[in-house]
């Protein structure tokens, strides 16, 4: 039997559509064998996914998901194993999150000028109290009728380049390594190919590895970054960026072509590490 794994997926905690405990029965129904959770800027939904995962035949990893910057643009920073209930980690998550509530209003605001009125209390409403993305104003777009689709809406008001984008307010790419080495965690840059000039400084902050094989990219950019990351000496990853069949509807859970042998190397990383510890 093929052993799969997907390392890149996000539920209600942030702006994905499962719950956490949803989100890891049907890892556990789709044949996965180990699962990440890592929604954008939390962990609120960590706990709950290793309480279900804890009857099941299936690794939880632990993880988070941090926007940021680089000159370059914006990059993402997965970070595996993170002590999840980690105070500083935690406190600094708070204040992220207060920061895409913001940047939430000042979407519905932009919208408001153009002409689609959203309730941001709606937009709360269909958060669930997780941390507020673009998809949650998307799907209040369309339940206003405004869109067809969360697609559609990201493509015609809120995507980059769209009348009511705005920027995610985020920290520098070399903090959020630092964040997620503090935390005990494995700092890994999330689909990389639109910045991968920022790999040197990231490298040198401490770095460890490279999404590789990512839901969106095709056969010769996943084989571009592989050769990359094994020149770079970095771990290989991959994920689906899976947020619910109604979001990034073509990222099914467990979809990317992730190697066997790259979940086997990551989990021999992390063991390693505590081995130093302990010694």
């Amino acid at each position: 039997m093929t052993r799969r794994a997907d390392l890149h997926t996000h539920t209600t905690a942030s702006d994905g559509m499962l719950r956490p405990s949803e989100l890891v029965l049907a890892a556990a129904q789709a044949g996965l064998q180990v699962l990440a959770v890592t929604d954008h800027d939390s962990t609120d939904g960590v706990a709950e996914a290793l309480a279900q995962a804890e009857s099941l035949p299936l690794v939880m990893v632990p993880g988070v998901e941090l926007n940021a910057r680089t000159p370059h643009g914006e990059a993402h920073i997965l970070g595996y194993f993170v002590q999840f209930d980690d105070r500083r980690l935690t406190r600094r998550l708070a204040e992220r999150r207060s920061a895409r509530d913001r940047r939430g209003e000042a979407i519905v605001r932009r919208l408001g000028e153009l002409g689609y009125k959203l309730s941001w209390s709606r937009v709360l409403d269909i958060a669930e109290g997780g941390s507020v993305g673009r998809p949650h104003v998307a799907r209040a777009l369309v339940e206003a009728g405004y869109a067809e689709d969360v697609d559609g809406a990201f493509r015609a008001l809120i995507g980059k380049g769209a009348p009511a984008y705005i920027p995610t307010p985020s920290l520098a790419a070399e903090v959020a390594v630092r964040w997620i080495l503090e935390a005990g965690g494995i700092p890994v840059f999330a689909h990389p190919l639109h910045v991968l000039q920022a790999l040197p400084s990231l490298r040198k902050e401490g770095l460890v590895g490279l999404e590789v094989y990512y839901g969106a990219y095709n056969a010769e950019e996943m084989a571009l970054l592989a050769r990359l990351a094994e020149s770079e000496g970095l771990l290989q990853t991959g994920g689906s960026d899976f947020h619910g069949n109604e979001v990034m509807a073509t990222a099914g859970l467990g979809s990317a072509p992730l190697p066997w042998g790259h979940v086997e190397r990551l989990m021999e990383y992390e063991r390693a590490r505590h081995q130093v510890v302990r010694g």
